[in-house]
């Protein structure tokens, strides 16, 4: 009986951690591994692009249970390279990154738009989205913020 518990346990653990990893064949790599000019070497590429956000947070304040709301946070390309934004990702289902898929070319302004969804959600609700681009640091982080109320 003991053998067979710790089998069942072994098992269980087993379960637990390889749930949590993502096995999708159609993951990219990091941006900073594709398209980075940074070389192995130490040596660094004298242009580099760099994205700038004019704000890296917003607050929808009080936002009634079931409507949607939307952000644009605006951004620039402050370096001397073009831009590329290969992956943008959410904390959460009910938030939805919209971004340009194109370079960006130094000097140009564009706009990453954050839907969130309010529906069966309640109280204060902070949800993060991850900007990964061919920048030196290779990730970005907003973040929304909302208090969900019940009319």
């Amino acid at each position: 009986m003991g053998k067979k518990r710790w089998i069942l346990s072994f098992v269980a653990v087993l379960a637990v951690l390889t749930t949590g990893c993502d096995f999708s064949k159609d993951n990219k790599l990091p941006s900073d591994v594709v398209n980075n000019p940074n070389s192995a070497d130490g040596k660094e590429s004298e242009k580099m692009p760099e994205i700038t956000f004019e704000t890296k947070e917003h607050d929808f304040g009080k936002v009634i249970s079931g409507e949607v709301v939307s952000y644009n946070f605006k951004f620039k390309n402050t370096g001397d390279a073009d831009l590329v934004i290969s992956k943008v990702s959410s904390s959460c289902g009910c938030t939805v990154p919209d971004y340009p898929k194109e370079p960006i070319k130094p000097g140009e302004e564009k706009y990453l738009e954050v839907t969130f969804d309010s529906e069966n959600r309640n109280g204060f609700q902070s949800k993060t989205v991850t900007v990964g681009a061919n920048t030196q640091p290779s990730k970005t982080t907003l973040r929304i913020k909302a208090k969900v109320i019940h009319p």
